[in-house]
């Protein structure tokens, strides 16, 4: 597996390089895990272009409805080869799941709502499209977000959510820590090497 580390990008320019990465992918066999966030930004999936929305949003081709970027939140976009998409969305959920489940034994995946909640409290999100047999976009985890921008919106456009994140349920751990344990849940869940 290649880890590519981009720190804070625009969501636009992020999303052309993963279609540049999507494309290196397909040639070189090899899957690819992208860590990064954005400025803050609201984002529709295809589920929702048609809705209206109080903020202003960019569109984009993932599954989902609208989503809430900033600082504080780690992305992580998975660009892996996919001849089973629900075998692959099942082993990124396990991995998520054993990851929350070492700090938060209430974090739940609920596969009605896609999404990790405490309660009624998402602290993360996904949203993915397949393409030549290769994934795109991933999972936004919200370590130490501003939940007043977050609140702005129902996440996923979901009534009676509210947003939450790692350091609001008083899980303390960095961003960077956040990201070394989630490589190592991907490389043991994926059976894959650095």
């Amino acid at each position: 597996m290649i880890v590519h580390e981009w720190d804070l990008l625009l969501y636009e320019k992020a999303r052309q390089r993963m279609d540049t990465i999507h494309q290196q992918a397909y040639h070189d066999g090899q899957n690819h895990l992208i860590l990064t966030s954005h400025p803050a930004c609201f984002t529709v999936g295809r589920d929702a272009w048609e809705k209206p929305w109080d903020v202003d949003v960019i569109k984009s081709d993932r599954g989902g409805s609208i989503t809430a970027h900033s600082e504080g939140q780690n992305i992580y976009y998975f660009c892996f080869h996919t001849p089973s998409p629900a075998r692959f969305f099942s082993k990124v959920i396990a991995l998520f799941e054993a990851f929350f489940a070492s700090y938060h034994d209430s974090i739940v995946y609920d596969k009605q709502k896609p999404g990790f909640y405490i309660q009624n409290r998402k602290i993360a999100s996904l949203g993915f499209r397949y393409k030549d047999g290769i994934s795109l976009h991933g999972v936004a985890l919200n370590v130490d977000v501003d939940l007043a921008f977050h609140s702005q919106i129902n996440p996923c456009n979901l009534q009676g959510i509210s947003p939450t994140s790692l350091r609001h349920e008083s899980i303390m751990i960095s961003q960077k820590s956040v990201d070394q344990a989630i490589i190592s849940k991907v490389l043991e869940h994926f059976d894959e090497s650095l």
